[in-house]
């Protein structure tokens, strides 16, 4: 494929269905330079998404790792996904499969641009410039077009990818997110400085949530990296699919995923584990990049009902952990207006979209216009019932 700019230059785009076909070293090094990098676009964690069983054409999910190279040199990819289903995604479009149903038209295979299980914003376009941006997105629809799929989406990218799309004619649907950002202004030092600039009826809700924690006989062990032992691991794992199971679900994550994350990518994890008489009662588990200074909450479970303890768990512990290191941010995964009370708050985020079809098209954009006015309004809303004395 041959695309022109000041010097033109000739590219060579690779489609793969195995991650072990593409060089680990030179994909993290492109990645490293990108605006928004996460650990979750990193080699390693497709890879073990892949070898755990847990991201596979039998659960739906098949690889299409697409590369672009210049000349023997890897200049960008874009980890897409052939899916058969619009489970893991967290950006909804059971309704636009269900209109393509009704005209008697298949929607499924699609193709997605995501990090499986991971609503979680940041770099997609992984790309060495911006010719090589527009690469990737021409080459992502016309791998839809040769294969005759029905749409191609891309989840969760940051401002760099959004502005690229958005000039490639790709619709954008908006959504929110609850973050906790550090003021650079007045920064933080611990926990109870982020009480003090709540208003009084957040921070004494708090403070109660985390006193029945504290009377039900629970404390904290903090494990990071290596620290994180196999039976720590095996606990953990127990909670997560117990999470599962209290809504009559599997867990999308194997446990062989989690032994890939310890031994590949240890750097990026850390436990909270809860216990009380001796005994773990519930876990935790929340990814950091110290580099970047952000973290994400991602899993949780318990083994025993304990008042409030998913809260302590998944936001105070965390929140507490993350001041004390330093870091800037901390995001707390999709959906959730609850997040709010505990500091966290609302955060933009958004999806693209291209559909083949262009009736559909037509049809989709204008539903995206109207449902970007509301989350506008809803985000605007939010705003205005800040937790926060002084915003």
């Amino acid at each position: 494929m041959t695309r022109g700019n000041a010097e033109a230059a000739d590219y060579h785009i690779g489609v793969h269905d195995d991650a072990a076909s593409v060089d680990a070293a030179a994909w993290d090094a492109v990645l490293a330079r990108q605006a928004h990098p996460t650990p979750f676009l990193k080699h390693a964690f497709t890879a073990a998404l892949q070898r755990s069983g847990s991201a596979t054409p039998d659960a739906g999910w098949a690889l299409q790792w697409l590369t672009v190279h210049r000349g023997d040199t890897l200049v960008g990819g874009v980890v897409t996904w052939l899916k058969g289903h619009s489970y893991g995604e967290y950006v909804f479009d059971w309704a636009w499969a269900d209109a393509y149903r009704r005209h008697g038209l298949p929607y499924y295979p699609k193709l997605l641009a995501a990090v499986p299980f991971t609503p979680v914003p940041g770099t997609r376009l992984v790309a060495a410039d911006d010719d090589v941006r527009a690469v990737l997105i021409e080459a992502m629809a016309s791998l839809c077009r040769q294969g005759r799929l029905s749409s191609a989406h891309l989840l969760f990218p940051d401002a760099v990818d959004r502005d690229a799309l958005e000039k490639a004619g790709w619709m954008i649907r908006e959504g929110v997110q609850f973050h906790w950002r550090q003021d650079p202004e007045q920064p933080l030092q611990d926990f109870a400085g982020l009480l003090a600039r709540l208003t009084r009826d957040k921070r004494k809700k708090i403070q109660q949530e985390r006193r029945r924690v504290a009377d039900a006989g629970v404390t904290f062990r903090i494990l990071e990296g290596e620290a994180i032992g196999t039976a720590d691991w095996d606990f953990f794992y127990q909670c997560y699919s117990m999470t599962y199971a209290a809504h009559h679900s599997t867990p999308y994550l194997s446990r062989a995923f989690f032994d890939e994350m310890a031994r590949h990518l240890p750097q990026h994890w850390v436990m909270f584990v809860a216990e009380r008489a001796g005994r773990p009662v519930a876990s935790s588990l929340v990814a950091i990049d110290r580099q970047t200074g952000a973290a994400w909450g991602r899993y949780w479970g318990c083994i025993e009902a304990i008042d409030c303890l998913h809260f302590e768990a998944c936001y105070y512990q965390p929140l507490q952990w993350c001041l004390a290191q330093g870091l800037q941010r901390f995001e707390g995964g999709a959906q959730g207006e609850h997040k709010m009370a505990r500091g966290l708050l609302p955060s933009p985020t958004c999806s693209a979209h291209w559909l083949r079809d262009p009736r559909f098209a037509d049809a989709v954009a204008d539903f995206l216009a109207r449902e970007g006015q509301g989350v506008s309004a809803y985000i605007d809303e939010l705003r205005e019932r800040s937790p926060f004395k002084d915003l």
